[in-house]
């Protein structure tokens, strides 16, 4: 057992989140980033996340879930419920990934407006 999570909650899970988890919780399913989903008998519910915790890794699906929204596992088989649907990204701010307007990423220069006179 890795000796960080007795001091930072930021690795993974808490000690506490641990022996939750070891003594009351059953995995339920796992998305495809990897986090494991788990509940209690009492219908507690909670993800342990694969690698850095961030929350906007969660699905849709799971999201849903998880907030008690819906009652059935979300199915790991549905990749694209429509065409028109894109793939679930995490939240990418503060990265070289972040989304930039087309003319910042162009870096065409902005119209001067004129004085009505």
């Amino acid at each position: 057992m890795n000796l960080k999570i007795f001091f930072t909650w930021w690795n993974r899970q808490t000690f506490g989140t641990f022996l939750k988890t070891l003594f009351f919780g059953k995995l339920v399913g796992k998305d495809e980033f990897g986090n494991k989903y788990y509940k209690n008998n009492k219908d507690e519910r909670w993800v342990i996340y694969a690698g850095q915790i961030e929350s906007t890794k969660i699905t849709s699906d799971w999201f849903l879930w998880i907030h008690h929204t819906i009652d059935s596992i979300p199915d790991k088989n549905i990749d694209k419920k429509y065409s028109w649907q894109k793939g679930h990204l995490e939240n990418k701010t503060g990265t070289n990934e972040k989304h930039q307007p087309i003319k910042l990423k162009k870096n065409i220069k902005l119209k001067k407006y004129e004085i009505w006179k």
